[in-house]
């Protein structure tokens, strides 16, 4: 298949209505069956041509690091045609009826030649930001906040972390250019973190601490609030509320995606067109046991 005729597939597959592609889809699996059963018919001729040949150095190069030896090579090719002849002879044996793993596979692979003739299409800016819209949530920018923590260790006694913690708050509500260095108990937690968001927070902290991020006053020391770890005092320096992210921040995300929706979109038409060429029965057993919705 020459590239003008693998793009062509690739538009109809993305574009034409599915009566079109049920023709299509039709054609590439007679031809996929095709293929299939010529290599299966000439059980006893192998052609090892030089293109499979420079495809196992080429594997080797890329594992290794390094061309192979000659030695090397001949290891390769004669494993080649090693595993050629006994995968011949275990479909004529029948091997590969009745296996899960090698269903799955194939399904897999079938899945993977869709994918190989429907080439990416480069989309457009008014596409992307269509996707972008369609899925606003996911790429949200989270509200972030810059801070100061100081921790009070509540292990020993708590009321007695409380009256201490209250006993620093207010001298720096009296002193606020106060050295904060010397104040608090000591702990791996970080003394500050910038523009972090409250996920990123709460990773840390924990979630009540990143709540309590979200909601305390701006500008000042306050608390003191409860973490997993103790209680802490907190300054707000700088707080972001969320937003909606714009197209230039999110581009590579959202490309990504788009590309991968298309992906699984043109499969699925695949399929259905596949799907149209057989009558399915099914027998329901009386005995299955079913969860209640």
């Amino acid at each position: 298949m020459n590239k003008d005729t693998g793009n062509t597939l690739a538009n109809r597959i993305l574009h034409e209505p599915l009566t079109h592609f049920l023709i299509l889809g039709a054609t590439l699996f007679i031809l996929y069956a095709n293929v299939g059963n010529s290599r299966v018919d000439q059980v006893d001729h192998i052609v090892v041509d030089a293109t499979q040949v420079k495809v196992l150095a080429d594997q080797f190069q890329r594992t290794w690091m390094r061309p192979p030896t000659q030695q090397e090579l001949e290891g390769l090719t004669e494993d080649f045609i090693k595993e050629e002849v006994l995968y011949r002879d275990a479909l004529a044996l029948g091997l590969d009826q009745n296996d899960l793993i090698i269903r799955r596979r194939t399904r897999q692979k079938m899945e993977f030649l869709n994918a190989d003739i429907v080439q990416q299409q480069t989309p457009q800016d008014t596409e992307l930001q269509a996707y972008l819209d369609d899925h606003t949530e996911r790429y949200a920018e989270p509200e972030r906040a810059s801070f100061e923590q100081l921790y009070f260790n509540t292990d020993i006694e708590r009321t007695a972390a409380e009256a201490r913690a209250t006993a620093v708050l207010k001298q720096l509500q009296d002193a606020p250019d106060t050295d904060t260095r010397t104040l608090g108990d000591a702990s791996l937690l970080p003394p500050s973190q910038r523009l972090a968001s409250t996920r990123d927070i709460g990773r840390v902290f924990g979630e009540t601490f990143a709540t309590a991020v979200s909601s305390a006053p701006a500008g000042q020391w306050s608390g003191p609030y409860a973490s997993t770890y103790g209680l802490h005092l907190l300054r707000i320096a700088q707080r972001t509320p969320a937003r909606q992210a714009t197209l230039e921040e999110v581009r590579s995300e959202v490309e990504r995606d788009w590309h991968t929706q298309q992906r699984l979109e043109a499969n699925e038409r695949f399929y259905e067109a596949l799907r149209t060429r057989y009558t399915v029965e099914i027998e329901w057993p009386d005995d299955v046991t079913l969860q209640t919705p």
